[in-house]
Order: C-alpha cells, then sequence, then structure tokens
C-alpha cells in the first residue's frame, strides 16, 4: 500500500535517486534539503517514513532526529551519513532510528530498509530497532576509529546488538581490534556499571583454563590451597570477553555451554553449581566454521556463542581510515600538532603497506617513527622495514583468509536474507585475474597458459573472449 516518505538530505543526486525510486513504489514522497525544512514538512502532514540526513546546513540530523519523534512518533526513520562513527550509529539508535545506512549506499540497500521499515511500523507493538537504554561512548584511549562504509558497517552492528543479552562472536585477523568492540558493547549495554573481564585463553596453562573460567574448591589439585572465584563468578552482572575462542579445549567447552544454556558453574572439584548471570563475548581470528567440522570445536557451543556476529576488517580493506588512525594514534603519543605531522608523501606510503598486523601493526610503526622523527614531520624512512612485519605463514593461508573474510561479508551485507549464487560470484571475480596474470607471465602464449591452467586451448580461448572481447583473436600459437 501506499505510504509517505519524507527524504531530508541536501546532496541533491541521493535525494532525486530515492524520490524517484519511491515514486516508482506508489510512494507519496517529499524532499526537504534542511532539517528545518523537513520538520515543517513533517508538521504539516506526518510521515510514515524518513530518511535522515546527519550532515546538514543549520540543525544536524541527529539533533533533528528527536524532533521528528515529536511531530511524527509513528514514523520510521532511517538515518544516512557518510561521516559517521560509532557515536553517530549509538545516537541514531539511541533517538529511536530504525536503521543507518552508511553512504555510498546501493539503492537496493535503501528500498529493503525502507520495505523493512514499513513492515515493522505497521505491526502492531513495534517502536524501532532497540529501545533507548545506549548511552554516549567517550572518546576514550579505546575508542574504534574509522569512517570507512566496512567500520560504518561494524558500528551499526555494535549499537544494534548492544542493549541486548545476545552472545557476540567478533572476527577478524590479529590486530584489528577485536577486543574494543567487546568493550564499546559492554559500554553500551545495560551491564556497563558491572565488571568486563577479559580471558585471554592462548595465554593460560592449558590444564588451569578450567579453573580461570570456572574458579575451584580448596584442595582441586594440586597448589589449591584456598578456594577462588573463577572469571564467569567475579563478571556477575556484567561481561565476560573470551579472547582467542579456537583455544578453549574440548572439556572446558562443555562446561562453557552450561553457562551459557543454564547461567550457572560449577567450580572445578566442587558438586555444587553457582548461579551467574554474565553476558559472553567472544573473538577468535582462526575458523571456527573449519574447526567444528574437524572435531576440534563443539558444534552446538559455536550456535551459541554465534548469535551475533561481527567482523573487523582488515586494515588493508579500510587504507582510507589511515589517516584518522595516525592522527589519533600521534595524539596519544604526545606528537604536537598530529593532524599536521603526516604530510601527504608519507600518507601515499602508509596507505600502500600491506599491514599483515593491521592497527596494531600501525600503532606500533607510527610510535617508532614518532620517535625518529624527533618532533619533525613523520617521513617513510620513519618507519620500521616493513620486511620484518610477519604475514601470514604462507600464500595458500593467506588467500583461505581472504575468501573466507570475503564469505562472512557477503553474508553480513545480506542482514539475514539467504544468499545466493556465492560460489558463482566468487568464480566471476577471481577467474579473469587467474586468467590475465597467467598469461601476462607467459607473454601472451596461451598454449603455455593452457599447460599452466590445466585447461584446454579452445576454454583458454573462450575465457579470452568472455572477458575480454574486443582483444580476442584467433589461436596463433
Amino acid at each position: 500500500m501506499p505510504h509517505s516518505v519524507l527524504i531530508i538530505d541536501d546532496e541533491e543526486p541521493i535525494a532525486w535517486t530515492l524520490r524517484r525510486a519511491f515514486e516508482r513504489e506508489k510512494h507519496h514522497v517529499s524532499v526537504a534539503a534542511t532539517a528545518e525544512d523537513g520538520l515543517m514538512k513533517a508538521r504539516q502532514s506526518a510521515p510514515d517514513l524518513v530518511f535522515l540526513d546527519v550532515r546538514l546546513p543549520g540543525m544536524d540530523g541527529l539533533t533533528a532526529l528527536g524532533e521528528i519523534k515529536k511531530v511524527a512518533p509513528s514514523a520510521a526513520v532511517v538515518v544516512i551519513t557518510a561521516h559517521g562513527n560509532l557515536n553517530t550509529a549509538v545516537k541514531a539508535v539511541e533517538g529511536g532510528a530504525f536503521d543507518y545506512l552508511a553512504k555510498p549506499f546501493e539503492l537496493a540497500q535503501a528500498l529493503d530498509a525502507a520495505n523493512r521499515a514499513l513492515v515493522e511500523r505497521d505491526a502492531p507493538g513495534k517502536s524501532g530497532l532497540l529501545g533507548s537504554t545506549l548511552v554516549e561512548v567517550d572518546s576514550s584511549p579505546d575508542a574504534i576509529i574509522g569512517r570507512s562504509p566496512t567500520m560504518q558497517t561494524v558500528f551499526k552492528r555494535i549499537a544494534m546488538v548492544a542493549p541486548t543479552n545476545a552472545c557476540v562472536l567478533v572476527t577478524g585477523e590479529s590486530g584489528t581490534g577485536k577486543e574494543l568492540v567487546a568493550r564499546a558493547i559492554h559500554a553500551n549495554s545495560p551491564r556497563r556499571h558491572k565488571p568486563l573481564l577479559a580471558a585471554h585463553v592462548a595465554a593460560y596453562n592449558t590444564n588451569l583454563v578450567e579453573s580461570e573460567l570456572f574458579g575451584h574448591i580448596k584442595g582441586a589439585f594440586t597448589g589449591a590451597e584456598r578456594a577462588r572465584d573463577g572469571l564467569m563468578k567475579l563478571a556477575d552482572g556484567g561481561t565476560v570477553f573470551l579472547d582467542e575462542l579456537a583455544d578453549i579445549p574440548l572439556p572446558v567447552q562443555a562446561k562453557l555451554l552450561r553457562v551459557l544454556e543454564r547461567q550457572e558453574v560449577q567450580p572445578v572439584g566442587g558438586s555444587e553449581s553457582q548461579v551467574v548471570d554474565v553476558r559472553v563475548v567472544s573473538a577468535t581470528h582462526a575458523d571456527l566454521s573449519a574447526a567444528v567440522r574437524e572435531g576440534k570445536f563443539r558444534h552446538d557451543l559455536f550456535f551459541r556463542l554465534n548469535v551475533y556476529p561481527i567482523h573487523l576488517p582488515p586494515l588493508r580493506d579500510r587504507v582510507d581510515d589511515i589517516p584518522l588512525l595516525a592522527e589519533h594514534f600521534l595524539r596519544k603519543f604526545g606528537v604536537p600538532n598530529p593532524g599536521s605531522a603526516v604530510p601527504a608523501e608519507t600518507l601515499a606510503f602508509l596507505k600502500s603497506r600491506p599491514w599483515p598486523g593491521n592497527v596494531r601493526e600501525l600503532r606500533n610503526a607510527l610510535e617508532h617513527a614518532a620517535i625518529e622523527a624527533r618532533g619533525a614531520a613523520l617521513r617513510p624512512e620513519h618507519f620500521p622495514d616493513p620486511s620484518t612485519a610477519a604475514g601470514p605463514a604462507s600464500t595458500p593461508e593467506r588467500l583461505r583468509s581472504l575468501v573466507t573474510e570475503w564469505v562472512r561479508e557477503q553474508v553480513q551485507a545480506l542482514e539475514g536474507r539467504e544468499p545466493a549464487d556465492l560460489h558463482q560470484t566468487l568464480i566471476d571475480a577471481i577467474e579473469p585475474a587467474v586468467l590475465d596474470e597467467v598469461l601476462r607471465q607467459v607473454d601472451g602464449n596461451r598454449l603455455v597458459a593452457a599447460r599452466w591452467l590445466g585447461l584446454a586451448r579452445a576454454t583458454v580461448r573462450k575465457l579470452i573472449r568472455k572477458y575480454h572481447p574486443d582483444t580476442a583473436e584467433p589461436d596463433e600459437d
């Protein structure tokens, strides 16, 4: 059925595109370039759906969000921004926004958000994404820095899941900031006034993991001279962050599942259970799905911990965030004028590096460079040799990691919808790159290329016609 849609955005191309799309859906659409004009239109005719930009001339979108909720309380609001961070996502959800889209977004994403918002709005007893229990994240040293679209997705997911009690599984390569995500979730949850305790499982003695997590009674094992509460009990009412989840031994996994299912722990050597109230946020850089298939990780525990996944992109996939990260870290190091301490030449150098250690490696490299520069502008020669950075062990491992990450991103982008044609999409992305590089390596000789690829010469010709129809020629090998 037709609905009333209000678009508040001062970027004419975006407003025009959204207007045309909603009019094709038979909705009644009005457009405003300022929050003030949008509020006037909302007062005149309460909209069912509002697309609201954050950065506007005059009143900003987040301030306008509260006013829109006053004049049109039943309107579903989708916040859109090109300049968002975690604070923006939190404020949007706190203000009652239904969804949060980061520019640039596909038109299909906007239409999908609109359809979901209108269905939710028309359903009885519904009022927005989440409650209003979130608090603003401070600008602490643990702040998560980034404005890239991939990080805006991370911010949105943190803001959505924080007020709930759902288990969260944070994935990503080493150094991407998984513990920062756990801290942000806790800081914006109703549990924020209770403890957040981190268990770095890989650092524990294998024989003591169970005791560290669940505690023990006096005499439970050699050296247990007195009873001791574990992290699950010490964090009662709060959050436990389990880092390097894949390293938890199988017997301990069974007890952890009991904690999640029944909210009770049994200390090592004890016969009585203790009731606890904890939320678990876990993290890993390993492929837990593979561990489940290999029998190294319980499938029931995996599904219980993976209620709401958040994947952190590697730094190489968000190089546009490097200037922001550099300024943030240099400010922490006490560098004067951190915003101008990294000239354009150095930024280009930083963006060109692979950063296998991700944000952690960037931070350490910047600290090294700041010491070398001694108060002057940072130059490429001030940074440590990138060859000293330890990346994945082998090319197959790097390739597997990239494919795994790609699948996660594809699934996450669908936000609950079932994916289709993942295999063919991957083949279409990889096949031309393999073909082009092999042809380059053999100077265009299709006969040799066919041998390298393990394909018939006719198949290689077909692939060339498929991907390079303008350059395809009869075989002259």
